[in-house]
């Protein structure tokens, strides 16, 4: 027993140089580490105190004049208001001119027989009318719808005078104005030609086309003043009644 607390005695005498030396070691190495905390620190230390001397207010300079302060402005609590409207703008007319289509040239031909105005204007309105022109006012009452004033296809009508013993019919080709259209007839000078494009005006007082004057291809201007009954439009639509 004596001999091996003896050895244990002895091992314990080597091994406590060698321990020595280790912590030697490690307090070296922590004096080391210490230095270069304490080295961090200080450096932390000096840019702090950078940081806040940046961000102190400066002293104010007594060289420059002091700024008055701004004087607060309040609104009131209700403000007058008067609406105004927007001054309006004259209306411009935009709009481009409206250019008639150029009507015709009014010319007269031979056909290829001798026309009568009745058989003409029959020919080119469809109405089932026979008999004089000077007839036809009358004879349309009932069958088709009249007017006093022109539309166009339908089949004007002029009364029957003196001047113009058995009346004249012509079928209505354009409407110029309120107191122009032009026709297309035959037989207007009596010799069983075809007038095409023939300008006739209304010249009566009241603008109802009972007075008419029509243009006189070989002379190139308006004749004499006519007397006009009408004109006849489209046929009456009429119903069956159930007995």
């Amino acid at each position: 027993m004596r001999k091996v607390c003896l050895a244990f005695l002895l091992c314990g005498a080597f091994a406590v140089p060698a321990q020595a030396d280790v912590i030697g070691d490690v307090g070296q190495h922590l004096n080391q580490v210490g230095a270069q905390i304490g080295h961090v620190g200080k450096k932390i230390d000096e840019n702090l105190g950078a940081l806040f001397g940046f961000l102190k207010p400066s002293a104010p300079d007594e060289a420059l004049a002091p700024i008055a302060a701004t004087p607060a402005v309040r609104l009131p609590e209700t403000l007058d208001y008067q609406e105004t409207q927007a001054p309006r703008l004259a209306a411009v007319d935009v709009r481009l001119p409206q250019v008639a289509a150029a009507l015709p040239a009014p010319r007269a031909e031979k056909g290829s027989k001798f026309f009568y105005c009745v058989e003409y204007a029959r020919m080119l309105s469809g109405l089932n009318i026979f008999g004089d022109a000077r007839h036809w006012w009358a004879r349309a009452k009932g069958l088709y719808e009249r007017a006093r004033q022109p539309a166009k296809d339908a089949v004007m009508v002029f009364t029957g005078t003196s001047k113009l013993r058995r009346g004249h019919v012509a079928v209505v080709s354009h409407i110029v104005s309120s107191r122009e259209i032009r026709v297309e007839q035959a037989n207007w000078l009596n010799r069983g030609e075809i007038n095409h494009s023939t300008p006739v005006i209304d010249v009566s007082e009241k603008n109802d086309w009972s007075k008419v004057r029509v243009w006189h291809t070989p002379t190139g201007t308006f004749g004499s003043v006519y007397a006009v009954s009408g004109f006849i439009l489209q046929p009456v639509q009429r119903l069956a009644r159930a007995d």
